[in-house]
């Protein structure tokens, strides 16, 4: 797996010194860079535990998923708020499956 940060939707948020995403990737894998926005400094360290893709405020990050999981080049997005946290699994031919998580049941 991996992660990936789209340019297109990242804005560091909003110039922050530390964004969300940031702050919590415990394997410290990303920093802030050009135009302020965050990027991966090397995405092979992932630990893949999707702590940024729910951190990121943008929705501006990704994981790759395995292809036993979602098909070659299918993608998982998520937010997260008090009340929700909210996956939305990418297909490659298009589909998109969400998945609605109440967050008084996350540990």
């Amino acid at each position: 797996m991996g992660i990936r940060v789209r340019t297109d939707r990242c804005d560091g948020c909003g110039g922050a010194a530390e964004p969300p995403c940031v702050r919590i990737c415990p394997g410290d894998l990303l920093v802030t860079g050009e135009g302020g926005r965050t990027s991966v400094r090397d995405a092979r360290d992932c630990w893949d535990c999707a702590a940024c893709v729910k951190a990121c405020p943008k929705q501006a990050i990704e994981m790759y998923l395995p292809a036993q999981v979602g098909g070659r080049g299918a993608t998982l997005q998520g937010h997260s708020s008090k009340q929700m946290i909210v996956w939305s699994l990418q297909h490659p031919d298009g589909r998109e499956e969400v998945f609605n998580i109440e967050a008084e049941r996350v540990i």
